[in-house]
């Protein structure tokens, strides 16, 4: 890792883990600050990091605090972020106008992905990655250039289905992202186990993944590798009855002339509203589900740059 610019803060737990070099996995906090209400914001965000502890690695949190870029937050860092009344959704976009006014505020998949690589993490957990949204081929979010740019192995469950999941794959595709099924033959659909449409390739073990993510890296390939990973069967939603509620969340919005950043977190919540909490539910399994796999990823990179035992 290099030199880090100077608003930067490193926690403990953080510098030990890269100094032994243990397994490290990113994670992001919009959802903390912007995807979910109180108080199961902040439950879930523990949750979350105990997964990532439980499955022998060290999770780092990235967020905003008084203008500063944490990497890793301490306890009471968390949870006070999950409880403040004004914060900043940060794209990359953001960071300059965020650290010259000292705000406070939770990363994007995209910003995550930017600190993270420069903090010399190779993997990442989050929930559904942004895409190209409906009906406006020109509104395609962040994250999508920013992973054709970031080598880090990224564990999601595919693309929120509020967006063009066929226009997003294709994005993807452009920025020379590869879409490797985690135990799947499909692209998941966040909610829902599958879109219909299928990914580039196929592993079956936290091993095959790290193994397929380090030769991408060592041919010179410096984009993502994005790791999808079906919702847990037991919490997921059908498809169906998901697009029907997808679709009435849509018209809402367009009634009330809800654009640009307010759209995502306004289509989820009346989505949550109009399944009467089961896509909520689905929304924390799959997020503790993915943290899991993300640990058990990094744990076999961590494992291959170790020489063997006679």
């Amino acid at each position: 890792m290099s030199a880090l610019p100077p608003a930067f803060d490193l926690s403990k737990e953080f510098i030990t883990s890269q100094k032994i070099g243990a397994p490290i996995v990113a994670l992001e906090s919009a959802v903390i600050t912007h995807g979910l209400p109180r108080p199961t914001n902040y439950e879930l965000a523990r949750d979350v990091e105990a997964d990532v502890r439980a499955q022998g690695a060290q999770p780092a949190t990235i967020a905003l605090l008084d203008g500063r870029i944490k990497v890793g937050l301490a306890p009471g860092e968390l949870e006070r972020l999950a409880n403040l009344d004004k914060t900043r959704k940060i794209s990359p976009r953001d960071f300059g106008i965020a650290l010259a006014n000292g705000l406070s505020g939770g990363t994007t998949v995209a910003a995550t992905l930017h600190v993270a690589h420069l903090a010399g993490i190779r993997v990442f957990a989050t929930g559904g990655i942004g895409g190209v949204h409906r009906g406006s081929t020109f509104d395609v979010s962040a994250d999508l250039p920013q992973l054709g740019k970031s080598p880090l192995v990224v564990v999601c469950a595919g693309a929120k289905s509020i967006l063009d999941l066929p226009a997003t794959r294709e994005v993807l595709e452009t920025q020379g992202v590869p879409v490797v099924g985690y135990q799947t033959d499909d692209f998941p659909a966040f909610y829902t186990r599958s879109s219909g449409l299928p990914v580039d390739y196929r592993v079956d073990s936290p091993e095959e993944a790290a193994a397929l993510a380090t030769e991408s890296w060592n041919a010179g390939i410096q984009s993502a590798v994005l790791l999808v990973v079906p919702p847990p069967e037991e919490t997921a939603l059908p498809e169906d009855r998901m697009e029907e509620a997808v679709l009435a969340a849509i018209a809402e919005a367009e009634d009330l002339d809800i654009h640009g950043a307010a759209t995502t977190p306004f289509l989820l919540q009346r989505v949550s509203e109009i399944t009467q909490g089961e896509s909520l539910t689905a929304n924390l399994a799959l997020l503790r589900n993915n943290a899991k796999v993300a640990a058990q990823v990094a744990v076999a990179l961590s494992d291959m740059k170790k020489p063997p035992s006679f």
